[in-house]
């Protein structure tokens, strides 16, 4: 009998081992479509629905189909596409992860754009010709709530249930074709990791037609840099602290790494006895950089989006007092790489003019979106095509200050924002309401 339990204490304990390790499972290959996979890849088809035994499958109730293009079944002769977009999600340990996606088609040309978590911007518009296939490899992110030194983020009631704080890592396939044919993600623990702090101008909106430009910057960095986006909406340089968002970046930055700074907006409304420019807010400021470079990491500090205002005389005027020259200041004193967007957005709203520049904020008429029932005006959050232009002000700026990660830059010619790329022709594909929000059009924590 003793025999017998401790025989049966073996296997429980081997099994909870097992479990564990799968839990745990950081690399994985998928061959996407029908028939066999190669070996070493699990077969996803279209009916591979996610569910937690798994840990992977096609997500949040969307659909593809599977496609064969010839009766051998080889890796290229099969692959997933849809109609609209689909989202594919594997349960993943917190970390940086490479994601490699095999894209394209035997008989027609395809068009694929990824995204991951709250439609962070990975690929963007990747065509094929018929027959050609290409493999592409981005970075990929992966945070949760919990910090290793002690403690967890506190999450705003909005953030409950968010694609960036949940246990998967998710993939939105989108396009005028989108082709699948294999996905592999492995850990990757070597990246630089740029952390970004801020507010909604910088943070992972989850909903169209909401954007910041801290969800458009993966898409210009290839494979050696990570993006981790910590911002949330509404908050402050106090607030972040206070929500434990800047212990948690403390608890996993590491040397080299960087940590990008943007505040401002939010903070000019607190207005306690030791708030203001030069009070709280500069010493704030100073402590992150102090926090920052006791981890041997590098501080940027990243002055605040100009608000959409114009003078009688059609020019943008500051509505953000002195805190854009705090920050300027800050930097200037403690040797802190600065990216002036407080000014590069201005020249960016110059040059589109009074009218055209809402053409970069959330300024749609009623029922421009589904459920939209009311007219939008936001001349503080942008859309799609303002964040992705204030995305190419970062990276000028990570450029002009001559940082290490301008090296691991991709299609990113010089950009000047009095000179932007056209709105006219500019298009992304748009993503399906969060599964968070469901598509209510909730404006941003904030102004």
């Amino acid at each position: 009998m003793n025999k017998l339990k401790k025989l049966s204490t073996s296997i429980c304990g081997l099994l909870a081992f097992a479990g564990t390790v799968s839990a745990q499972q950081t690399n994985f290959k998928f061959k996407l479509g029908t028939g066999g996979a190669p070996a070493g890849y699990t077969l996803i088809s279209a009916a591979s629905v996610f569910n937690e035994d798994a840990g992977y499958g096609i997500d949040f109730g969307s659909t593809a189909r599977a496609v064969s293009r010839d009766a051998k079944m080889t890796l290229k002769s099969s692959f997933l596409t849809a109609d609209k977009p689909f989202f594919f999600s594997v349960n993943v340990p917190e970390g940086n992860y490479k994601v490699t996606v095999t894209l394209g088609d035997v008989k027609e040309k395809t068009e694929t754009t990824v995204k991951a978590e709250s439609r962070r911007l990975m690929l963007e518009k990747v065509a094929t010709a018929p027959g050609e296939f290409v493999t592409k490899t981005f970075v990929v992110n992966i945070r949760k709530p919990n910090i290793g030194t002690g403690g967890k983020v506190s999450l705003k009631p909005r953030e409950l249930g968010k694609l960036d704080w949940d246990n998967k890592l998710t993939l939105e396939f989108a396009g005028a074709h989108p082709c699948v044919e294999a996905i592999e993600i492995t850990k990757a623990d070597d990246q630089i990791t740029v952390y970004l702090a801020g507010n909604s101008t910088v943070v992972d909106q989850d909903d169209e037609p909401w954007a910041s430009w801290g969800q458009m910057i993966p898409r210009f960095f290839k494979p050696g840099v990570a993006i981790a986006d910590h911002a949330e909406s509404g908050l402050t340089l106090g607030s972040f602290m206070g929500s434990h968002r800047l212990d948690k970046v403390m608890s996993m930055i590491k040397p080299g790494d960087y940590l990008f700074v943007e505040f401002g907006h939010n903070d000019q409304k607190e207005k306690g006895a030791n708030d203001g420019p030069y009070k709280s807010y500069t010493e704030r400021l100073k402590a992150y950089i102090n926090e920052a470079r006791a981890k041997k990491a590098i501080p940027v500090i990243v002055t605040s989006t100009s608000r959409r205002a114009f003078n009688d005389s059609g020019k943008v005027v500051n509505t953000l007092g002195e805190y854009p020259a705090a920050a300027r200041k800050v930097a200037q004193e403690l040797n802190v790489p600065l990216i002036d967007i407080n000014a590069m957005t201005a020249d960016f709203y110059n040059a589109l003019g009074v009218e055209k520049s809402k053409k970069a904020f959330v300024h749609y008429p009623a029922n421009t979106y589904p459920g939209q029932d009311k007219l939008l005006e936001d001349n503080t959050h942008f859309n799609v095509y303002g964040a992705y232009e204030i995305a190419k002000c970062i990276i000028e700026g990570i450029r002009r200050n001559h940082l290490g990660l301008g090296k691991y830059l991709i299609d990113a010619p010089r950009f000047d924002p009095s000179h932007p790329d056209p709105v006219e022709s500019f298009f992304l594909p748009p993503s399906p309401p969060s599964p968070v929000l469901q598509g209510t059009l909730v404006k941003p924590d904030g102004n």
